[in-house]
């Protein structure tokens, strides 16, 4: 079985943190965030997206798809 393109070194950072689900909102400065696995972007345009998973400090996002995919692999609570 080959490695999934998306898993680069994520098990460091997001194994088993505990995730939101919300609607994307700027933070930090940023007017976007990237998912954390497929690199789709969150934002408040029109082509964005506008919800997803995130950890606690909002700064790890995650899509529905991915969170599907990687959750219970993740561990995420």
């Amino acid at each position: 079985m080959t490695q999934d393109w998306r898993l680069v070194n994520q098990h460091a950072y997001l194994h088993g943190r505990q995730l939101l689900k919300k609607p994307f909102f700027p933070f930090q400065n940023r007017d976007h965030a990237h998912c954390a696995f497929c690199w789709d972007k969150f934002g408040l345009d029109e082509d964005m997206l506008h919800d997803g998973l995130c950890t606690k400090d909002n700064y790890h996002w995650i899509c529905e798809t991915c969170y599907l995919d990687f959750k219970d692999e993740f561990e995420w609570i």
